[in-house]
């Protein structure tokens, strides 16, 4: 019964919250219907293109969630289920939600631009360069993380040496498989829609009986190919995900996996009712452990861990890179910027019930990732594991997670491009196109995205446990930034910024003295001093690190000049 009184709890509050907070920032912001968008006055049929409301909010979501929501919220749950569901709750609300809906319509009003472009409004050209170099460190370890999960659900150990179709597959021959028909899928409904004029409605339910037809091929025909093998296929279905018009794969595609999500959170919340009513399963996660655990101090280790279930600052480069091009009426900005945070910090939620229900069998080591944890834990509602329901539901949540990865993944790719593109432009220069000399090879956008792709895809295919850690603390101290980089631009043209103060500082204290720990100690750990020595790995790391650090510090020392300023003029 606990389970099921933390999902309703959790889903009164972020409606409450949602109708409430969200309506209210709207009011204080000056949302206009009438006012023409990106989209619609800059339509280019490649970036710029205006979406349905639907569609769009299946982008959104669907690129938001990935598996941050899920491995987060699991990883945090050592705190016990109480910490988590407080910051999952508050965090979405009054910071999540807050930097998605305001990094939507600040990019709204600069053209569909990115945070780079916000800053250099409001900060000045200098920080705006700052920020985009941050921002590609933070992309940088995007694509290894996610590159390094999708390969991972891809691939097993007998795929070596090996490349075809195989029948009776296991789960991850079966999810690739999933994968690349969701591929075709989503170029067939993207022809439908955007070419041949048949209405959301009708390629919906065609794009639904799609995804039936792939999971029935997919559970009886998969692909067997290596790890490596995978890397490389990876990295070139990202390089041209990122470049293709976006009515072709990235807006059909998204819009259709989002269904995915959808049906697999309603079938968590079936199972929670099962389990309530008939006892199918307990939920055995304690209320509180203490202050530390394995993670360290509840502050910050927390607040970084959970990332994506509460706040994440790779939220706010998807509200300025693609969905602010896609955005076809201002009045939508609440629904999609601020709805779908609140949608995935109930992702959050749902997620942080599903390992208390196999709470012992995670803490002995049973499940090999979160992601696992998850889909074990929900299917453990609906019977036992060495049931039929249990394996076909835990193979569905599986791919579920796979195709998000998958999804965040060329996302993220086609933000490292555009932001790539912006740090050698002029401010008189619109495009590549524009630019002179050396700097129209470095805008170009096949350039930068096959630099990113080809760093990403290294680094993924080391299989680094170091890269996730630390994507958890650039992703954070990536919404700190943003958080700022909206409040001043607020402040210049004259509009409430005063709920941004509380969430920026402190989403900056903690990642900020996050990093400052994890640097002393891979200090501590080259100068010999640690139990184990210094690996490659650890260098990796204080590089990393250390250059996002001192960035942050510069671009805050150029807000807190910002506020100062503001502040002047308004007394």
């Amino acid at each position: 019964m606990t389970a099921l009184l933390i999902i309703i709890a959790a889903i009164i509050l972020l409606v409450v919250g949602y109708i409430y907070y969200g309506s209210w920032l709207a009011k204080q912001w000056g949302i206009d219907p009438a006012k023409k968008t990106p989209a619609v006055e800059m339509e280019d049929g490649v970036d710029y293109v205006a979406a349905k409301p639907a569609v769009l909010m299946g982008h959104h979501f669907s690129s938001i969630a990935g598996a941050g929501p899920i491995n987060g919220p699991i990883q945090a749950a050592v705190f016990g289920w109480v910490p988590v569901f407080l910051w999952c709750i508050i965090g979405g609300i009054f910071f999540g939600g807050l930097q998605d809906f305001g990094s939507l319509f600040a990019s709204i009003r600069h053209e569909g631009k990115s945070v780079g472009e916000i800053i250099k409004d409001s900060m000045g050209p200098r920080a705006k360069k700052l920020f985009i170099v941050f921002a590609l460190l933070v992309l940088i370890l995007v694509i290894a993380s996610f590159v390094n999960v999708v390969a991972g659900t891809f691939f097993t150990a007998d795929d070596a040496g090996v490349f075809g179709f195989v029948g009776n597959p296991n789960g991850n021959q079966t999810t690739s498989m999933v994968s690349f028909l969701f591929i075709i899928l989503a170029i067939i409904y993207g022809i439908l829609t955007s070419r041949l004029g048949v209405k959301t409605l009708p390629a919906t339910i065609i794009g639904i009986a799609g995804i039936v037809l792939s999971l029935i091929i997919g559970l009886n025909c998969g692909l067997a190919i290596g790890r490596t093998a995978w890397i490389i296929i990876i990295g070139i279905y990202i390089a041209v995900a990122s470049l293709v018009p976006v009515w072709i794969l990235l807006q059909p595609r998204d819009y259709l996996s989002s269904f995915l999500l959808y049906g697999m959170m309603g079938l968590a919340v079936i199972g929670i009712l099962i389990s309530a009513f008939t006892g199918s399963a307990t939920f055995a996660l304690p209320a509180y452990t203490g202050w530390t655990t394995k993670l360290g101090g509840l502050f910050p280790a927390l607040f970084i861990t959970v990332a994506c279930g509460a706040c994440s600052g790779f939220h706010s480069l998807i509200s300025t890179g693609t969905s602010s091009k896609q955005l076809d009426n201002e009045k939508n900005a609440k629904a999609i910027g601020y709805g779908s945070m609140l949608i995935e910090s109930a992702l959050g939620i749902i997620s942080l019930i599903a390992v208390g229900m196999v709470w012992e069998k995670f803490t002995n080591g049973d499940f090999g990732s979160p992601s696992a944890a998850f889909a074990g834990g929900i299917a453990t509602m609906f019977g036992a594991d060495t049931s039929d329901v249990y394996k076909t539901i835990y193979a569905l949540l599986t791919l579920a997670v796979s195709v998000f990865a998958l999804t965040s993944l060329d996302t993220g790719t086609r933000l490292s491009r555009f932001m790539f593109s912006e740090l050698f432009l002029k401010d008189d220069e619109e495009t590549w196109k524009d630019a002179k000399g050396a700097r129209k090879l470095l805008a170009h956008p096949l350039f930068g995205t096959t630099l990113m792709v080809v760093i990403g895809c290294v680094l993924g295919g080391l299989s680094l446990s170091q890269i996730w850690g630390l994507f958890g603390a650039a992703n954070q101290l990536l919404a700190g930034i943003a958080l700022m980089a909206v409040a001043t631009w607020l402040g210049q043209v004259g509009k409430n910024n005063k709920m941004f103060y509380i969430p920026m500082i402190f989403m900056l204290a903690a990642t900020l003295t996050f990093l400052a720990k994890k640097i002393i100690a891979l200090c501590n750990t080259i100068a010999g001093k640690a139990e184990n020595p210094a690996m490659w790995g650890d260098y990796f790391q204080l590089v990393f690190a250390a250059a996002m650090f001192v960035l942050a510090i510069i671009l805050i020392v150029e807000g807190v000049q910002t506020f100062r300023k503001q502040s002047a003029k308004a007394a």
